[in-house]
């Protein structure tokens, strides 16, 4: 084959307009890079170096590359196919505008728009993707863009029912289509295309992915527990008497969360002395109650805030292309910082050590962390990294970056609470939670499909805003069902956490930016309520040494802890179409009541014996309708786990 060159690792291929390199990145992980340049660059953003025994098969008209399980083929074309164990899994598609052409480059503004696309295969499924409302499981059929908006967080990973894993390694806003007739792939606006195809089962496929974009830590004791959460609490003394009080109910309190607006301006990452006038003996009575305080803290800068000049000076915060550097509106036109710069990580960090962690605060809130834009206009933005358009998927990134790099400094593992998130956001301790999401139950049957999808694509920790964001009644008969049904499907969330903006029904108490809504705590849903969320949480409590082995097992093999029926049972096809049960790490199958009015669900039982957790009842594999009151939920346990005696 003409105009190849071949090497230990690497396989160079030349054509006109393009320049392309193949190399192994894992035992049976291939990656294809292709540069409309013409010209080789290593840019690795997230990705970290790996490699593996190869070998190369050449041809007359095309060349061979085997890593492992996976054989890549290139054709003089330039023809893609990718085989697993000798059956083919890809196989590239000619765009008919083009003929036989493979791949498409469209010079745009100094950049290039690339589109890849494969054939589609009959029957196959596909998961990932990150988290998206959709209230779709299997994404078969689907077309997303490729972006972070509130409420959507794009990981550009999927696995496939096929066993095998693809890896879009370019940070460029875009789109993914999984047709039936075809899988393309867009990226509006890069220097190359980039991806990376893993065969294996999903066990294998998640430990390769962890290896390749980075491991989770073990999450911190303290965060397995139960969350406190509301918009907001106003003033020290409001937080500081809905901790007592879950102090005095024996309720144990993991940790109670700051939200937005406790600050004197935005940009300004302190306190508010007028309503938090002590912030060290605040922190000092929580300790002593157990419970570990989390700010929240906000990309927008207001040019009022005392930090304002140094940043905007130092080319600090997100510029534009065209108009001013203010690309999102509230109290004020704001700037954000621009997290993909070392510096800002640096400076930014130092104001959160000063006025939040040196004074107690223990962990960090990275609200708006997409960043949040109006209008959604990315590629008038300018990063450090790039243009928006380019680079714009890794600001989550670099955002959890920022804390991991600072707590590092200061001997600790962080827990950052983040509203986005990208491909390695797991290795810098990101938690990321699904966004301002309706307080609905068509909500809550999204979330649980959107949190399997977040599973597969290697970032372990994961949670929702129980009861959802927006639009709740919590004086109603809908609502007071909704959060128990929610709370039953936090206890089985890698982290259980109560927050939510209330619909209030009372006036202003004060002279604030941002009033409080209604209140929001596990006493605030009815007396008949009460005392099942109280349950709730005390089995979320004995369930922690459990979570704990899962959270070890994250970070060791990057198996998430919330896992798709099919992770524990890939050659059960019926498992690849279960998306409203799931298996809580290795022993609990977990099936959440998601509509109104239910009282019973149809559960499929795979391969074993299980025990029904609150009759003590033994099933045989298949399928069971299991009939369950307000105040029950359904889990299944392995016979033979441990964990039983939890419940």
């Amino acid at each position: 084959m003409k105009h190849i060159k071949i090497s230990e690792h690497e396989l160079l291929f030349s054509r006109p307009g393009e320049l392309v390199r193949v190399t192994p990145c894992h035992e049976n992980a291939v990656r294809f890079e292709a540069f409309p340049d013409c010209r080789l660059f290593d840019e690795n953003f997230t990705l970290l170096p790996q490699t593996a025994a190869c070998s190369f098969e050449e041809r007359d008209y095309c060349v061979f590359m085997t890593v492992g399980r996976v054989k890549l083929q290139l054709e003089q074309n330039g023809k893609i196919t990718v085989y697993k164990d000798g059956s083919v899994i890809l196989e590239e598609q000619a765009d008919l505008a083009f003929h036989d052409g493979f791949r498409r480059y469209e010079r745009r503004n100094g950049s290039w728009a690339a589109t890849l696309t494969f054939n589609g295969n009959e029957g196959e499924r596909f998961f990932g993707l990150g988290q998206d409302p959709c209230g779709r499981f299997d994404l078969k059929g689907c077309a997303f863009d490729l972006r972070h908006v509130n409420a959507k967080t794009t990981v550009p990973f999927i696995y496939s029912s096929r066993g095998y894993g693809f890896l879009w390694n370019n940070p460029a806003v875009g789109s993914v289509e999984l047709a039936e007739n075809r899988m393309r792939w867009r990226a509006d606006a890069t220097r190359k295309l980039d991806f990376v195809v893993i065969a294996g089962n999903p066990k294998e496929v998640s430990e390769t992915l962890a290896d390749l974009t980075g491991h989770a830590p073990v999450m911190p004791h303290w965060a397995t527990g139960f969350w406190q959460s509301r918009l907001r609490y106003e003033t020290q003394e409001d937080l500081l008497a809905v901790a007592r009080r879950y102090h005095e109910e024996n309720v144990p309190l993991s940790a109670i969360i700051c939200d937005y607006f406790h600050w004197t301006e935005q940009g300004d990452y302190r306190f508010d002395p007028r309503y938090w006038p002590d912030v060290r003996a605040m922190t000092d009575e929580l300790h002593a109650m157990g419970t570990k305080l989390i700010v929240s803290v906000w990309p927008t800068v207001n040019p009022n805030s005392e930090n304002y000049a140094y940043l905007c000076d130092n080319n600090l915060l997100i510029r534009t292309a065209k108009g001013k550097n203010n690309v999102f509106d509230f109290y004020g036109p704001q700037a954000e910082i621009d997290v993909t710069n070392p510096m800002t990580r640096e400076f930014v960090f130092s104001k959160l050590k000063e006025n939040y962690l040196d004074q107690g605060v223990d962990g960090l809130w990275f609200d708006e962390a997409e960043p949040e834009i109006h209008p959604e206009q990315f590629d008038n933005l300018l990063l450090h990294l790039g243009r928006g358009d380019e680079v714009g998927l890794l600001y989550p990134f670099c955002y959890a970056q920022m804390a991991h790099e600072g707590f590092s400094r200061l001997g600790k593992v962080p827990v950052t609470l983040i509203r986005a998130a990208y491909l390695g956001s797991q290795r810098f301790g990101a938690l990321v939670w699904s966004g301002d999401i309706p307080s609905t139950f068509e909500s809550l049957s999204a979330q649980v499909k959107a949190g399997l999808n977040m599973a597969v694509c290697g970032i372990p920790w994961w949670n929702t805003d129980i009861g959802g964001f927006w639009g709740a009644d919590t004086q109603s008969e809908y609502y007071r069902e909704l959060i128990v049904r929610w709370f039953q499907y936090g206890v089985f969330s890698p982290v259980m956490r109560l927050h939510g903006n209330r619909n209030r029904h009372g006036e202003k108490k004060r002279d604030v930016k941002e009033p409080t809504g209604d209140p929001n705590e596990i006493w605030s849903f009815g007396e008949e309520n009460y005392p099942i969320l109280k349950d709730l949480v005390l089995l979320r409590e004995r369930l922690r040494p459990y979570i704990e082995r899962q959270m070890q097992t994250a970070a060791e093999k990057g198996w998430p802890v919330m896992r798709p029926m099919f992770f524990e049972f890939p050659e059960d096809e019926v498992c690849y179409t279960l998306g409203e049960q799931y298996m809580f790490g290795d022993d609990v199958l977990f099936a959440p009541i998601v509509n109104r009015g239910q009282t019973e669900k149809r559960v499929y039982l795979p391969e074993g014996k299980w025990v029904l957790t609150r009759t003590g009842e033994v099933y045989a594999p298949g399928w069971h309708t299991i009939h369950v009151q307000i105040d029950e939920f359904v889990a299944f346990v392995k016979d033979d786990a441990e964990v039983l005696r939890c419940f």
